[in-house]
């Protein structure tokens, strides 16, 4: 099939956010309101903060805000892949926080747990399976390093993954492109990632958040002991303040240089059939991605839809977030035809939806801690496309600064230190071009990074992907 033709009827719109199950907003903040935490963001970071808040002491008066409707940037419109994995993978946090990764490891282990328990506890229907994730590796070098990297990772004392070879990997999903894989069956929880926002959002109300969407906090300030945060209609005023704005300008502005806005697509196929299911396989309903720089992530869902997404990494100059950069077609042409590629069996088959979003992109590929004025303030950015779990993690180590914890998270390095922050433009944008074309030339080269992308590694910019 032509891939422009598989998207000829395709909405322009996050396939998640149509779900009929849609919440209604809640009516915007009109005057003045007080509260004991005042939490910025409807996102994963923002609701999950707002929840443990109240979990940890029920009494607390929480306000959350949000500028559109609860999920409606990244938490509504990703891939549904929620990984243990704090650091952005195994290998990242190996690069960075050697010493400290068991504990991060099992930190992240014990938080994709309390996910699941929450969506439990609170009767959030949202998909969560404990399905796993594969990585496939498609080039012949590709399999050398994943088998060398899980040697390496058993010999260190870290859970590597278990070894497919080609056919095992594709008895699991079948692609003439797989060659082998790396196979995680605990670490990975595949969900709906809307439904996992509004579900959160009605555990906040039930618990007693007053949450009001379009509502956008638009500057902060201290006030008296506390801080004022001003809205279009009104401000609210609140003794402590979490920002979970993520990819959007922090309201603290020494925080935005270590954060760039970069687009990822996606596509998502109609339901498959019964035959083209058996196909493919794929009874395990893991999810998949590939090992190369320029990678893909695929997963199917609920109803037997496929979504398939990334290749494409986009900056756009001035790093501003911009609803016109949510549609690629280029970029979503190129991903049609990788899809029939990777499956041919699939031949015919047609996209329901293409969609973009931005990532909050920071230099260390994971996310970063903060406080200011005088710790009545804190902030937690940069998940670099794999907050969906890592949020959960970073909420807490908000709660913990703000409450002037010393905790097994705020003790950490990872918590302590910062990224290494972008530079103005135009380098960001000369700087992050010209990574994008050496990542690409590497998946060319057989992995070899070039002269650009080992300066990098050598003072902690290493992009791997």
């Amino acid at each position: 099939m032509n891939p422009a033709r598989s998207l000829a009827e395709a909405t322009y719109r996050p396939f998640w956010l149509e779900d009929p199950g849609r919440p209604a907003a809640l009516p915007a903040l009109v005057g003045e309101e007080q509260a004991d935490l005042l939490v910025v963001g409807g996102g994963y970071s923002g609701l999950w903060t707002a929840l443990i808040a109240k979990e940890r002491e029920p009494e607390r008066d929480v306000v959350l805000v949000e500028g559109e409707e609860i999920g409606w940037a990244a938490s509504g419109r990703n891939g549904g892949f929620c990984d243990a994995s704090l650091t952005h993978g195994l290998p990242n946090g190996l690069t960075r926080w050697p010493k400290e990764l068991h504990r991060l490891e099992e930190l992240g282990a014990r938080n994709l747990d309390a996910i699941g328990d929450a969506v439990k506890r609170y009767g959030i229907d949202c998909d969560f399976e404990r399905s796993g994730e594969i990585t496939v590796a498609t080039a012949p070098y590709q399999v050398a390093e994943l088998r060398s990297f899980a040697e390496e990772a058993g010999a260190l004392g870290f859970d590597g993954g278990e070894w497919l070879e080609r056919d095992a990997v594709r008895a699991e999903v079948d692609s003439p492109t797989f060659l082998g894989g790396l196979s995680h069956r605990d670490s990975c929880a595949m969900l709906h990632p809307a439904k996992l926002a509004w579900g959160l959002k009605r555990a906040c109300l039930e618990l007693g958040v007053r949450i009001y969407e379009h509502t956008p906090a638009t500057a902060l300030a201290r006030d008296g002991a506390g801080m004022a945060a001003t809205t279009p209609y009104g401000r609210v005023r609140a003794r402590r303040v979490a920002l979970g704005t993520n990819v959007f300008p922090n309201l603290v502005r020494r925080v935005r240089p270590y954060v760039v806005p970069v687009y990822d697509h996606a596509l998502m196929t109609e339901p498959l059939s019964a035959e083209q299911l058996a196909s493919i396989g794929w009874s395990n309903r893991q999810g998949l991605s590939d090992s190369a720089n320029r990678f893909h992530y695929f997963r199917i869902t609920a109803d037997h839809r496929i979504l398939w997404g990334g290749y494409d990494a986009l900056y756009h100059f001035g790093g501003k977030v911009r609803a016109e950069y949510e549609h690629a077609a280029a970029s979503q042409l190129k991903l049609a035809g990788q899809f029939f590629e990777t499956f041919p069996q699939l031949e015919g088959l047609r996209f329901s939806h293409a969609w973009g979003g931005a990532i909050d992109t920071c230099s260390r590929f994971a996310a970063f801690f903060g406080t200011a004025h005088r710790d009545r303030v804190a902030y937690a950015a940069g998940y670099t496309g794999l907050g969906v779990g890592a949020s959960r993690f970073g909420a807490e180590v908000m709660l913990d600064l703000l409450a002037g914890e010393r905790t097994e998270r705020t003790e950490l390095e990872m918590v302590r230190s910062k990224p290494i922050p972008f530079p103005p433009e135009p380098l960001a944008w000369a700087g992050i071009a010209l990574t994008t074309w050496s990542l690409a030339r590497a998946d060319e080269r057989e992995g070899r990074r070039n002269l650009w992308l080992r300066a990098m590694d050598r003072v902690g910019l290493g992009f791997d992907s």
